[in-house]
């Protein structure tokens, strides 16, 4: 499996790097269709960055001095976030090394696009897509692609998460007591893979429902059995679950990927029953609550509140976990897991100057078996800064420091966090 992912992420990055030249370095009718039809990087600038001048004297082009390769990534860079109504696709590539104590030095590469379903429409909100990989020098390997598409008149709308990813990383066990425990500590290499889709229906302006799907496969492997298995509680290494539900969604933001201003509301209701042959069976409430404010010139205020709730047996790999790259931002994912979570944020984002900005954000979270065992005891706090990149417009680049109860963390990505 390594080695297939270890594949994948180089087949992909290969891939990156092949639109990222074609679309910018390449001339003729080839490299003009690729990038107008295809990945329209620059339709606006393929003949500049190509070394032609387009302006004719008595009818012929007149050669220009060809641009070094230096030259033309930093221009690439430089004309990224310039709105073109004409392009199909808004698409990018960006790469991006990082560094976190956890994963150690990587390399990310990220690609998005922005794109509508129907050109005629100026009021329908562009469709988005992200693909991101990562490696990185302990081991971290991930492949994955995110995105939301917006159908004509916004009748329906498909959101969709596919990734798969490898990586030595930690346990400590369930509840938030033995995560507490430094001693606790089993190191353990997963590998999961996750397939979530929604299907949704528009019933009135800016309200959607409809069914969701959710596919999922984890496995630890390199544990001590002797040593660490008491932690596991005695349940597989190697899980799978199917899982069913239906969606509520009301969005009335003024863009997804960056908003400042509206309201973003998601309610799932989803089973993982035993007739779809899981082995642990188990119902999920997940609830999430955004708004965004635009409280001066450049500064939005952005606050969330999720909430996950687990009714039955769910495996311990499959239970409400404090960390990741958009909530509580510093903790090491999973370190704090039981069934069900409360968690709240609150951002300032403020725009510096030209594609510059920084945000600051203080957030808390809480995870327990049920809600008779919630205690300001328990309550983790965290808190952060980062900073912001416009790549394209609207769309930004973000590197995150955020602090837990048990030390920082760095993460490095694409598009705002809530």
């Amino acid at each position: 499996m390594k080695k297939v992912l270890t594949t994948l992420v180089c087949w992909l990055t290969t891939g990156f790097l092949t639109i990222l030249i074609a679309g910018n370095f390449g001339s003729g009718d080839g490299a003009d269709s690729l990038t107008s039809s295809t990945f329209p990087l620059a339709e606006d600038s393929i003949a500049v960055l190509s070394g032609v001048d387009t302006t004719s004297v008595d009818s012929l082009p007149v050669a220009k001095k060809k641009e070094g390769f230096i030259r033309k990534v930093i221009n690439y860079f430089a004309r990224a976030n310039k709105p073109n109504p004409n392009k199909r696709v808004d698409f990018g590539v960006l790469p991006g090394p990082h560094y976190s104590s956890t994963a150690g030095l990587g390399l990310g590469i990220m690609a998005s696009a922005t794109y509508s379903m129907d050109r005629t429409d100026s009021l329908l909100p562009r469709s988005n897509a992200s693909i991101f990989t990562d490696m990185t020098t302990k081991g971290f390997l991930l492949l994955g692609v995110r995105g939301n598409n917006i159908f004509p008149h916004e009748r329906f709308r498909l959101d969709y998460r596919v990734y798969i990813y490898t990586f030595p990383t930690s346990f400590w066990g369930i509840g938030y007591e033995n995560g507490s425990k430094d001693e606790n500590e089993t190191d353990y290499r997963r590998l999961r893979f996750d397939v979530m889709g929604r299907f949704l229906v528009r019933i009135a302006p800016n309200t959607y429902v409809g069914p969701m799907v959710n596919f999922r496969y984890i496995k630890a492997a390199e544990i001590d059995p002797a040593e660490n298995m008491p932690l596991f509680a005695g349940q597989d290494l190697k899980v799978s679950s199917r899982t069913v539900g239906a969606s509520f969604t009301y969005d009335s933001r003024d863009f997804m990927l960056n908003a400042r201003r509206g309201w973003f509301v998601q309610l799932d209701q989803s089973f993982t029953p035993r007739f779809l042959g899981n082995n642990y069976c188990f119902s999920t409430t997940d609830l999430t609550l955004c708004t965004y404010r635009e409280i001066w010139k450049g500064g939005v205020l952005a606050g969330e509140f999720h909430g996950a709730l687990n009714y039955g047996k769910p495996a311990w790999c499959l239970l409400s976990e404090v960390g990741s790259t958009s909530r509580m931002r510093g903790y090491y994912e999973g370190r704090y897991r039981d069934k069900d979570i409360l968690e709240a944020q609150v951002e300032l984002r403020q725009h510096i100057k030209g594609r510059n900005g920084i945000v600051v954000w203080l957030g808390v979270a809480e995870v327990f078996p049920r809600f008779t065992k919630m205690s300001w005891e328990s309550v983790l706090p965290n808190g952060g800064f980062g900073y912001r990149w416009e790549f394209k417009k609207r769309i930004n680049v973000r590197l995150d420091l955020g602090f837990g109860k048990n030390g920082p963390g760095v993460m490095f990505n694409i598009n705002e966090a809530f």
